[in-house]
This record gives C-alpha cells, structure tokens and sequence, in this order.
C-alpha cells in the first residue's frame, strides 16, 4: 500500500526548477504517484518506464537529473544494470541514485549499496518518507567535496560556482547577501563586528549605518528558512555563524 496523505500543495513558482529528479519505474501507478509527490514537493520531475527510456532523456537534455529513483525489476536492463552504466559513464557518475525494489532482504540492500546507490527504499513505500529520503540524499550530494566550499549545519556555500543550498535546496541570493555570508561562514565561531562587515563587504569609502548589515541578515535569514539559525546575533556587537 503506498501512503497518499492527502494531495500535496502546489510548488511554489521558480522553486521546481531547482532540482531535477528522474523515476524510473515500470509500474504506471507508482511512476505517476512518484512524478506528482515530487513535483508538488518543489522539485522538476519526470518519469520513465525503463531504462532506454531514460537514457535517451539524458542524451537529450542539456542538463542532468540531480537525482534518480530507480526500480529494480525493470523490462529490458534491470536497474542493477543500469545503475553499473550510470556509475560507469563520466556524465552520470555523479548523479545521485535512490534504488527502489520490493527486494528488502539485507544482502539486497547491501548489494545496491555497494554498486553506487545512494539510498535504498523497499516496497511498498511511504511517499512522504521517500520525499524525505530524496531530500536527505541531495543534502548529503550537497556537501563539500574539495576546495571552494564552505559547510555550516546544513548550508553549503559553494565559493567557485556562486551557489548557496539549504537542506539540499539552492537558495538565491543577491551579489552582497552571497558575500555577507560566505564571509560568515569564512570565520565560522568568530563574532565579527558590524563595523568589521561593514568595512569588508561595502568597502571603506560606503557611507552608511550599521543598519545596513542588520537589513541584510534578516534577508539571508528568511532566504534560509529552518537553516538561518546558523547566523547568531551577538548583542551589542555583531553576528557569527556557528553549527
């Protein structure tokens, strides 16, 4: 039994293109009841029901799947094969795969894991815990994997491509919001005066109060969501971005 709970609200405008995921399954029921969770979960999603399907999807596309759902039993190549082109293939090597079967046996799980998998989820399946599952496995996709990125409880800040992501989600931030953060995150622990963050993000010869620093955070804050909890506010003094 798959788990509807209720039906989901729409995303929000512009969020759905943030992250793109795939589900790979041939059954047409769960396919759709993935494609409509995940989509009114904010992310872009699209289904396919075997894998030349979707191998053609990502020829195709410009851009690739940030993450794939993947049926075991699948016509054609099953997705134990797939997975092996996938993680063998430059292009996909780095895409996130979440395997799907109603094989849960311990050997299984282990045996997905170890060809590449991300996660694992067993049949039948609760949509709100695989939803949460997808977002887990992005989070983890998120986190730094060499230079140029910095990692604060859950927000990463990528420093050479100008990317901030919260929980897995890409946060849009203007040019100064970016800096002010990444200059947090730099000095992780260290409380920096308003001044300080007036002098390094502004510039010396920036005429203005400390106002200005103050209007910022709170829009980086809210931008954040759950995540902006990392930017403590130092009475009387500043802000530092601790864990």
């Amino acid at each position: 039994m798959y788990e509807r709970a209720g039906r989901p609200a729409a995303p929000p405008k512009g969020v759905n293109a943030l992250r793109r995921i795939y589900a790979v399954e041939d059954d047409d029921n769960i396919r759709e009841l993935l494609v409509y969770a995940l989509s009114s979960a904010g992310f872009e999603a699209a289904g396919f029901a075997d894998g030349s399907a979707l191998f053609s999807a990502v020829q195709e596309r410009e851009a690739l799947p940030d993450l794939i759902i993947l049926d075991i039993m699948l016509p054609g190549e099953d997705g134990v094969t797939i997975l092996k082109r996938l993680k063998a293939a430059r292009k996909t090597a780095g895409v996130a795969v979440i395997i799907l079967s109603a094989k849960g046996s311990e050997y299984d799980r282990v045996k997905g894991l170890d060809l590449g998998a991300d996660d694992y989820i067993t049949k039948p399946f609760s949509v709100i815990e695989a939803i949460s599952r997808v977002k887990a496995v992005l989070r983890r996709a998120a986190l730094p994997s060499g230079e140029g990125a910095l990692s604060a409880d859950g927000v990463v800040l990528n420093e050479e491509k100008r990317r901030v992501f919260a929980d897995g989600k890409e946060i849009p931030l203007t040019y100064k919001e970016f800096e002010l953060l990444r200059f947090l995150m730099l000095n992780k622990g260290i409380v920096l005066s308003r001044d300080r963050l007036l002098d390094h993000i502004w510039g010396y010869d920036f005429v203005s109060e400390s106002r200005t620093v103050d209007m910022h955070i709170k829009s980086i804050r809210q931008k954040l969501g759950d995540c902006g909890g990392i930017i403590k506010t130092v009475r009387s003094v500043g802000y530092k971005v601790e864990d």
